[in-house]
C-alpha cells in the first residue's frame, strides 16, 4: 500500500510558516510509512487545497492521510475537510481525515516545555508553583476554540501559581484586560505563552502592538515570552499520532 499525508493549514504569507511546515512534513516522511507528504493552505495564499490534493494524486498512492494542522476545532477545520471531501469523486485514492491538533495530552506537555525552557534562557530559578503563566491564544467564534484552550489551561494548574489565558481577538479577555487579570494575581515572575503554531504576521506584529504597552502600563516587574509552538518534536509527534488513528481504524 502506498501513502501519502496532506497537512492542512490555515495559511499564512510569511515564509517562517511554510519553512516550518517544510520542516515538519520532512520529519513525517522520514519516520512514517509515506511515500509522499506535503502542505497546503486553506486560505491566503497558494498552495490552496485543490493545489494539493492534485499533486498527491500524482505521486500514485493508493491512501492520502489529511491532516487538519489546527489548534482549535471549529469553523476553519470543518471548511477544510469540506473542501477536501469534494476531490474525493474524482479519485480512486482512499482519503482519511484525522482530527486536528487539539484535546491532547502532548500540547499541555508542549507549552510546559517552552515554559520550562524560557524560564531556564533567562535563568530564573525560582520553584515552577511560584511562577504565574498567561496563554495567549488567537480567538474564534466557535466555542470549541474555548474548550481546547480551557484543556490546556487546567493541565497547567497544578504545576504552577496561576495559569490564566486571553485572546488576540474576536474574544474577550483581549490580551490588554489579561495583563490585568495577572497583575491583580501580583506575580513574582509572569511567563507569557504565544499558542500560535506559527511565527507568521500575528506572532511578529498583532500580538505585540497589543502586549508590550499592556506591560508598560502594568505593575507586573518580571516577564518572559516564549517561542511560538512551531517547529517542536511534540508536535510532530502529534501527527503521526493523529494520522495512526485514523489509518489503523481504515
Amino acid at each position: 500500500m502506498k501513502r501519502g499525508l496532506l497537512l492542512i493549514d490555515r495559511g499564512s504569507r510569511e515564509r517562517e510558516a511554510s519553512e516550518e511546515l517544510e520542516i515538519i512534513c520532512n520529519a513525517i516522511k522520514a519516520r512514517g510509512n509515506y511515500v509522499f507528504t506535503d502542505y497546503c493552505f486553506l486560505e491566503v495564499e497558494p498552495p490552496y487545497i485543490e493545489d494539493g490534493i492534485a499533486k498527491c494524486i500524482k505521486q500514485n498512492i493508493d491512501h492520502l492521510t489529511i491532516v487538519p494542522y489546527f489548534l482549535y476545532p471549529g469553523k476553519k477545520v470543518k471548511n477544510a475537510v469540506t473542501d477536501v471531501m469534494k476531490f474525493q469523486k474524482n479519485t480512486k485514492v482512499k482519503f482519511v481525515v484525522t482530527k486536528p491538533m487539539s484535546m491532547h495530552k502532548t500540547l499541555i506537555n508542549l507549552v510546559e516545555n517552552r515554559i520550562s525552557t524560557t524560564l531556564q534562557e533567562n535563568h530564573v530559578t525560582i520553584p515552577k508553583k511560584d511562577v504565574d503563566v498567561l496563554i495567549i491564544g488567537h480567538g474564534s467564534k466557535d466555542p470549541n476554540a474555548q474548550i481546547s484552550l480551557d484543556y490546556v489551561v487546567d493541565g497547567l494548574k497544578e504545576n504552577y501559581r496561576n495559569v490564566n489565558r486571553c485572546w488576540l481577538e474576536i474574544e474577550q479577555p483581549d490580551i490588554v484586560e489579561g495583563i490585568k487579570i495577572c497583575e491583580k494575581n501580583n506575580p513574582q515572575v509572569l511567563v507569557i505563552v504565544f499558542y500560535f503554531l506559527h511565527e507568521g504576521a500575528h506572532v511578529k506584529t498583532d500580538i505585540n502592538n497589543d502586549l508590550l504597552p499592556a506591560l508598560k502600563n502594568s505593575t507586573i516587574k518580571k516577564t518572559y515570552i516564549t517561542k511560538h509552538l512551531g517547529v517542536d518534536e511534540k508536535m510532530i509527534e502529534l501527527i503521526i499520532e493523529r494520522a495512526k488513528e485514523v489509518e489503523n481504524a481504515n
